[in-house]
């Protein structure tokens, strides 16, 4: 058998592939390939480092979120509860606030959000059984957040168009630049390594 740490990271999708714009579906049934899914998101969750990763930012258009609104990278920070949410939906919704967003589908970005300040949220966990829960704050702006990816929806799908195309097309020529800077740096290797030869 693997060692989980040995194997390689889910690949987190960034702004704008076209996959984090799909509606997920739901979950129909648990079995032991969800629960490997459940547990490479939380894993990717930890490593990112994140607070909460939803199945379509791995490539999964399924309705299932991880999320861990109490843990920190910090060395004495809180120890890692990982929760499992299946089929999510928000119940009720209650308040407003303005909350600063980032996310890890959309790199080196964040931007004030108007939320909901209180939330009850349903879903189902990984043994089947159905829990209900009310939120606040961060907790309440996470599950929004998240089921929010689950229908297709990045934050920045819930800011201001100047600041989103803003964003959007400083994103693409970043991600041009990249793919322009990719094949010059391989050749760079190659002529490095024929020259010490």
């Amino acid at each position: 058998m693997l060692d989980s740490a040995a194997m390689a990271l889910r690949e987190v999708l960034q702004f704008p592939d076209p996959r984090l714009k799909r509606k997920s579906v739901p979950v129909g049934r648990v079995d032991d390939e969800l629960r490997a899914l459940a547990a490479d998101m939380i894993d990717v969750m930890y490593d990112e480092p994140g607070i909460g990763l939803a199945a379509p930012q791995v490539g999964q258009a399924i309705r299932l979120v991880v999320m861990d609104t109490e843990w920190n990278d910090e060395e004495n920070g809180p120890g890692k509860n990982p929760m499992v949410m299946i089929n999510p939906e928000i119940l009720e919704r209650d308040g407003e606030l303005t909350w600063t967003e980032g996310c890890l589908s959309v790199p080196d970005f964040q931007a004030e959000v108007e939320r909901a300040a209180r939330v009850t949220v349903r879903y189902t966990d990984l043994e089947g059984n159905e829990h209900t829960e009310a939120a606040e704050e961060l907790r309440a702006v996470c599950f929004q957040h998240e089921i929010d990816h689950l229908d297709g929806v990045l934050f920045i799908d819930r800011i201001s168009r100047l600041k989103r195309n803003l964003y959007a097309n400083k994103r693409k020529k970043a991600l041009k630049l990249e793919q322009e800077e990719g094949p010059a740096r391989n050749t760079a290797v190659a002529e490095s390594a024929q020259d010490s030869s």
